[in-house]
């Protein structure tokens, strides 16, 4: 098992692994940064100044030391904003990379 394991970690899929959690970790930081920098608040300007972030549905006020108890739908709408823009990246990478791969030749079958 040992060996087996030594081969799978030369073969370089594990390194591919890592490289694009890396790398995807990183593009996940910037993603935040467009939307909650740049996105949010030209869209809170369209629906009245409002911040993205403060977007609620309070069920219940706060009392005392308890805390109010509340649907954050505006953090919802910033996390799938920021999906959309990722999903949009990813696929003119992937349309990009196509483009660019050789194509393999093609097998004539009798």
């Amino acid at each position: 098992m040992l060996k087996e394991f030594k081969t799978f970690v030369a073969q370089g899929n594990v390194l591919d692994l890592a490289v694009g959690v890396i790398i995807g970790a990183a593009f996940g930081k910037i993603t935040t940064s467009l939307v909650e920098d740049i996105l949010n608040p030209i869209l809170g300007m369209f629906i009245g100044g409002v911040d993205f972030q403060n977007l609620k549905v309070v069920l219940k006020e706060a009392v005392g030391e308890e805390p109010e108890v509340a649907i954050m739908y505006g953090n919802f709408i910033q996390t799938v904003i920021q999906f959309l823009l990722i999903a949009l990246v990813i696929f003119f990478i992937v349309r990009y990379a196509n483009r660019i791969k050789k194509p393999s030749e093609v097998e004539v079958v009798n």
